[in-house]
């Protein structure tokens, strides 16, 4: 019989040539668990998604208690399901009170697709603006406002009327226009290597979506859900947009995605034609019910309170390193320049072998991802920065011996 890591090979399909290829028995709080003892401190959260951690007890007596009572009742939409009262309830109740209805999908790029859609179908255009690097998904309509072209070429052809604007500059601005149905928009961008634009250049975006009739859509499944020290990344400019999308850090590592608009935006996509989108599984109780929990969690707990102090400990301990070039950051989303990729892959590989586990970004090959969860404490993160920067060190000193 074939062992696990065989059948991972031949027979599930890979992402990639080189995958982590890191075997889980089991994972809790900061930590995964391979099946002989192996540990790897997560300080990615799985890429966003593990903001309170793995298995956060809150979010796994929500996940029991549900599948104890039911577990799929109906499509979308059908049905009132208290797991998705309750938390359509207390995740309105954090959100601006434009933001007041919400569609629950099962990821990210769904939650885009969808956005996409409701931008076109409320204002009868058909052009779509986005921005050069930006990441928003793997599927047609996502990958086409995707703004890196080497992951798109293979595809082609994608939606048309996409056009593609720099980010964080302002003469940019003028090519939205009456013709534009919506401009997505991550406000931190994610796999551009954290880039975090100008307050004043987020109110003139704002600004010019309002005068030309324009849907603003906040691309937040990155950022989202105390991330960025705020419960959204729109917090720190104050400006909110017609249309939210959230995924990633929602619901305790369960999958699932949200597009978030106002009462009148959404109530297009129930008329003309009826069933304007549909789902048969968002909204699934399970997941609705740990999405409650982790919310729930990050409120009571006050864990994003704590998450600026935190990103400062690291940012202060890596930025010693003299082959650190630069750090960007937002609260704990960070991006770590060096010298160049083969330097970021042997620290990322090193970092791993040592049981910290970072990782690359999609669209920036110099530099590195830290996400920690939320949880992590004073001494794991310490811990982490030491890892780091005795990586750096191994690596730099084995190239010098080799040299």
């Amino acid at each position: 019989m074939k062992d696990n890591r065989s059948v991972f090979f031949e027979h599930q399909a890979q992402t990639s040539p080189y995958p982590l290829a890191i075997e889980v028995d089991h994972a809790k709080g900061v930590y995964i668990y391979g099946p002989n003892g192996e540990r790897y401190m997560d300080l990615i959260s799985g890429i966003s998604v593990n903001n309170l951690g793995h298995c956060h007890p809150n979010v796994v007596k929500a996940i029991k208690d549900q599948a104890d009572k039911y577990i799929f009742a109906m499509v979308y939409g059908e049905m009132i399901q208290k797991p998705q009262i309750e938390l359509t309830k207390r995740l309105v109740g954090a959100l601006p009170e434009q933001l007041n209805c919400t569609y629950y999908v099962n990821s990210g790029t769904e939650a885009n697709e969808a956005a996409l859609k409701l931008a076109k179908r409320y204002t009868g255009r058909t052009e779509l603006v986005s921005f050069n690097r930006s990441y928003h998904g793997n599927t047609q309509g996502s990958l086409s406002v995707s703004g890196n072209e080497v992951k798109k070429n293979a595809f082609r052809p994608l939606l048309p009327d996409v056009r593609f604007i720099d980010f964080n500059k302002m003469e940019d601005l003028a090519q939205i226009t009456e013709n534009t149905a919506g401009v997505i928009v991550e406000p931190i961008q994610g796999d551009a290597g954290v880039r975090i634009p100008d307050l004043a250049y987020m109110k003139a975006l704002r600004k010019r979506c309002t005068e030309v009739g324009a849907l603003l859509i906040f691309d937040e499944i990155q950022t989202g859900f105390g991330r960025t020290g705020k419960l959204f990344a729109f917090e720190h400019f104050d400006v909110v947009p017609d249309i939210l999308t959230i995924a990633k850090g929602m619901a305790g590592g369960m999958a699932m995605g949200s597009f978030i608009s106002s009462q009148e935006i959404m109530k297009c996509l129930s008329n003309n034609p009826i069933l304007g989108h549909i789902t048969t599984f968002g909204g699934h109780p399970i997941c609705c019910a740990a999405a409650e929990a982790t919310l729930r969690t990050l409120q009571e707990e006050k864990l994003i309170e704590d998450v600026e102090r935190k990103g400062q400990i690291i940012e202060d301990r890596l930025a010693q390193h003299p082959a650190v070039k630069e750090i960007r950051r937002k609260g704990f989303m960070f991006a770590i320049d060096m010298d160049n990729f083969e330097l970021v892959n042997k620290v990322v590989t090193r970092c791993i072998e040592k049981g910290v586990i970072t990782y690359w970004f999609l669209s920036t090959p110099y530099a590195f991802r830290i996400a920690p969860p939320l949880i992590i404490t004073d001494d794991e993160i310490n811990y982490a920065c030491d890892v780091i920067l005795e990586s750096i060190d191994e690596v730099l000193n084995t190239e010098k011996v080799i040299d």
